[in-house]
């Protein structure tokens, strides 16, 4: 009796004009190869966050799926940084 555990990326959404990437993953329990459990987790990406200088740090995605990781590659251009850099400048002085 082998009992196993597996993570299955189940969605790949873009979200709006700072091209957020929410992925939604399925952990997957199987007995023997048949499925007993299936739960799904969610979590969002954006391109970066400000430093103490505000200056935009790049969101560490090494740890991702590797086709959400070519997917934030693309999405993620300059011109999208800087529009997200912008925004959350703009938010702190809110």
């Amino acid at each position: 009796m082998a009992i196993t555990k597996e993570t299955e990326i189940a969605k790949i959404e873009v979200i709006g004009q700072y091209k957020h990437v929410q992925v939604a993953s399925d952990i997957v329990i199987k007995e023997d190869d048949v499925e007993i459990s299936r739960s799904r987790k969610r979590h969002v990406l954006d391109c970066g966050s400000l430093n103490s200088s505000e200056a935009l740090v790049d969101t560490d995605i090494s740890g991702e799926d590797a086709t959400v990781q070519a997917i934030a590659n693309v999405l993620w251009t300059d011109a999208v940084k800087l529009a997200w850099k912008n925004k959350l400048i703009a938010d702190k002085s809110e």
